[in-house]
């Protein structure tokens, strides 16, 4: 099969491109949200959530590229058999493309591994996204933004689990860029409408050299339940993850943004709802 605008062999069938023409197709994909939705100042510095896989080390690559002034953040929450391979991954990366790259772990900054926190028989996607989070903001501090790695999958399955579980307000975290609240660290999501499958391509036709596993946790998580049905429903229905996003824009954009209120964790002095923010809670349920 010919690529659609060469004599070139197809790497990829929708669309149908060889590797060059797939190539500056995503990339202008990127580049274009990043222009449309005015993600990067060009004199601001942007740290990049990365995990060493193929989305975060997609999106390090390409503001490295497109914004030059970038550092990688990584949080290393201690999965054992996971984590510490896909950091190598990245500091391989980093030091290839001369990236500065800071990591942080839960055992440092919390006494304990996500691992071993999970013997208490915590919820692994619950504990861990509370601390990640909690983490990325606290050391995202001082830079433009942060961006992430979240592709048109992530964010789809994002917009079906907080309208399943009736969290409106986080109906506005699945957006390119994050209001800007407070002491919380603008959001950008350069991958916002590039689907899964793209990323992988993309990741590997430039030989990125980054694992394709999953976290060892995600079976028993909510979001891969709302995954496995939205794939599903995208074999027979083409172009649903993409509308699911189109009509949240469009849906957002008539609805007045309210700042939720929040307070100063009276512990750590970071953002919180409450007196004592989430992870200092967890923090001192672990005791």
């Amino acid at each position: 099969m010919k690529c659609s605008k060469c004599s070139e062999k197809a790497v990829f069938l929708v669309p149908k491109f060889c590797k060059k023409h797939f190539i500056d197709y995503f990339e202008k994909k990127v580049f274009e949200t990043i222009k449309k939705f005015s993600l990067v100042n060009p004199k601001e510095k942007i740290v990049v959530a990365c995990s060493g896989g193929k989305d975060s080390t997609a999106v390090l690559y390409l503001l490295k590229k497109f914004h030059k002034k970038v550092v990688a953040l990584a949080i290393d929450e201690g999965i054992f058999g996971y984590r510490n391979k896909t950091l190598i991954d990245l500091k391989k990366f980093c030091s290839k493309n001369n990236i500065e790259l800071r990591i942080y772990s839960f055992e440092k900054e919390f006494g304990k591994t996500l691992d071993e926190m999970l013997k208490q028989k915590q919820h692994p996607c619950s504990v861990c996204g509370i601390f990640r989070r909690y983490l990325m903001n606290k050391y995202a501090r001082g830079f433009g933004k942060i961006a992430t790695g979240h592709n048109m999958d992530d964010e789809s399955q994002a917009v079906l689990m907080n309208l399943m579980k009736g969290n409106v307000d986080l109906l506005w975290h699945s957006v390119p860029m994050t209001k800007k609240v407070g002491n919380f660290v603008q959001r950008i999501k350069p991958l916002y409408f590039c689907s899964e499958k793209e990323v992988a391509a993309y990741a590997l036709l430039k030989g990125f050299e980054v694992s394709f596993n999953e976290c060892l946790y995600i079976k028993d998580s909510f979001r891969n339940q709302v995954r496995d049905a939205l794939n599903n429903y995208e074999l027979e229905n083409s172009g649903t993850k993409l509308n699911i996003l189109k009509k949240h824009l469009l849906m957002l954009e008539k609805i007045k943004f309210e700042t939720s209120f929040f307070q100063y964790c009276s512990v750590c002095d970071e953002p919180a709802k409450e007196d004592i923010c989430k992870a200092c809670q967890l923090i001192k349920s672990f005791k």
